[in-house]
C-alpha cells in the first residue's frame, strides 16, 4: 500500500503506539490493485469506483490432467490416434469419450473418458497419452476502497485513491472485506465477550477492547460478522480456531469466515487509547479491512481504512492544541481591515490559503458580533479568555 499526504492533513505525524504501526486520522490513501497475470482493465483514469467495483479481470488456466488413452484401450501408442474422438482445442465434458475402440463387429468396445470438464489440449502418438486442461478460473480484482482511479496500468490493474483514516494492526487473519464499524465494548480495556454480539451485528466490523475470546469469534462467524478489531487474542485460541499453530510469516489467505485484526499483540492487551478513540469517532462508517500480515522482507501489516471527507476528532484536538483554539472560541482580530473586531471561530480549514502577499498561510473563519462571516490568517487573531 502506498500513502501520500496532502494539504488536507492537519498533521503529518503518525501516532506510533507500536513501533512502525500507523494511526492516521486524515490522509490520502492510494491502493494498487493488480492482477496476478495479464488481463483486462475495466475502468478508466478519473472514474469513480465503489468498494465492490470490479476494476480488472483475467482467466487463470485450469489444472492439466493426463489420460493414458493407449493403456485404457489396450493399444500401442502409435495405433491409438486412429480412434481419437477429440482434437486439439475441443471442449469436453466430464465422462465424455475422448477415444473409442471397437472390435469383433462391435462386440468388444472400450472407451477412454475425460476425468474433468475442460479443453482437449494435446495427444501424443509416442506415449499414447492426452492432456485435458480444466476450465479456466475467472479472477476479478475489486476496488476495495471507494474513490477515484488515478492511474491505469494497461493489462495489469489500477491505482485507487481516497481520503480517509488509516490504522495498522500488528497481526491479522483473513482477507479483504468491508462493513459498518460498530463499537462493541464501552472502553478499550474491556473484553469482547459473546453476549455483546447480536444478530444485528451481521455484516458489521466489530471493535472490542483488550481481547476477544474464541467463543466470541465462533459466535461472530455464525452470525455473519465481517470482521473483528481488538487489542489482543490468546495464541491458544488462534491454534484452536485454525486447527494448527499459526505462523506469522504471512497470513491473509485463511478461509475462516471472518477477518481478524489485532492491534497490540497476543494475550489480553488493552487497545491503544488513540486507536480506540479513532474507531469510536468513525462508528457507523463503512470501513475496508484486510488481515494480511507479512513479517519477513516486504513487511505487510493488517490494515483498517475508513474513507471519509471530514477531519477526525483527533485532528480537531491536534488543531486545538497546536493553535490554541477550536470551533466556538472567542477571538479578537488584530489586523486590518477588521482590526479590533470580536467574534467566534466558525471554521478551521486544514488547507493553506494564499493571501495578498502571495504567502500561503493557515486561515480561520470568524463570525463577527454583527453576524458577518470573515476569513483571516490565524496569526492575525488573539484568543479572548472567558
Amino acid at each position: 500500500m502506498k500513502s501520500r499526504n496532502n494539504s488536507k492533513e492537519s498533521s503529518n505525524e503518525a501516532f506510533a503506539y507500536t513501533p512502525g504501526l500507523k494511526v492516521k486520522n486524515n490522509m490520502i490513501v492510494v491502493k494498487e490493485r493488480k492482477l496476478p497475470i495479464k488481463g483486462d482493465v475495466l475502468v478508466k483514469k478519473g472514474e469513480n469506483v465503489s468498494y465492490d467495483t470490479i476494476v480488472a479481470k483475467t482467466q487463470l488456466s485450469g489444472d492439466p490432467y493426463i489420460v493414458s488413452i493407449s493403456d485404457i484401450l489396450g493399444l500401442e501408442p502409435r495405433e491409438t490416434k486412429d480412434f481419437m474422438k477429440k482434437k486439439k482445442g475441443d471442449f469436453v465434458n466430464k465422462d465424455e469419450a475422448l477415444a473409442v475402440y471397437s472390435a469383433f463387429f462391435g462386440l468388444m468396445k472400450k472407451s477412454a473418458t475425460s476425468p474433468i470438464t475442460g479443453t482437449f489440449e494435446e495427444f501424443s502418438d509416442i506415449t499414447g497419452q492426452c492432456v485435458v486442461r480444466g476450465e479456466q478460473i475467472p479472477i476479478e480484482i475489486r476496488a476495495y476502497i471507494p474513490g477515484k482511479i488515478i492511474k491505469v496500468i494497461p493489462g495489469e490493474g489500477v491505482e485507487v485513491e481516497c481520503n480517509g483514516a488509516l490504522l495498522q494492526g500488528i497481526f491479522g487473519l483473513g482477507g479483504e472485506t468491508h462493513g459498518k464499524i460498530k463499537i462493541s465494548t464501552k472502553k478499550e480495556n474491556e473484553v469482547l465477550t459473546p453476549d455483546l454480539i447480536t444478530k444485528e451485528d451481521k455484516d458489521c466490523i466489530l471493535v472490542g477492547g483488550s481481547y476477544v475470546p474464541l467463543e466470541t469469534v465462533k459466535k461472530a462467524i455464525e452470525i455473519g460478522v465481517k470482521g473483528i478489531i481488538t487489542g489482543g487474542i490468546l495464541s491458544q485460541d488462534l491454534k484452536e480456531l485454525m486447527g494448527e499453530e499459526v505462523g506469522v510469516a504471512i497470513t491473509g489467505q485463511e478461509e475462516i469466515g471472518i477477518t481478524l485484526i489485532i492491534t497490540e499483540g497476543f494475550g489480553s492487551m488493552n487497545m491503544s487509547q488513540k486507536a480506540f478513540n479513532l474507531l469510536k469517532h468513525f462508528e457507523g462508517h463503512i470501513t475496508s479491512i484486510n488481515g494480511a500480515t507479512q513479517i519477513r522482507a516486504g513487511v505487510i501489516r493488517p490494515e483498517i481504512i475508513i474513507p471519509h471527507e471530514e477531519p477526525s476528532s483527533e485532528d480537531s484536538k491536534l488543531k486545538e492544541l497546536m493553535g490554541g483554539m477550536m470551533i466556538g472560541t472567542s477571538v479578537r482580530i488584530i489586523s486590518d481591515p477588521y482590526f479590533g473586531a470580536i467574534g467566534k471561530v466558525s471554521s478551521l480549514p486544514v488547507e493553506l490559503e494564499k493571501i495578498e502577499t502571495e504567502s500561503e498561510v493557515r486561515i480561520l473563519g470568524v463570525v463577527l458580533e454583527d453576524g458577518k462571516q470573515v476569513t483571516v490568517p490565524r496569526a492575525n487573531v488573539e484568543i479572548i479568555e472567558e
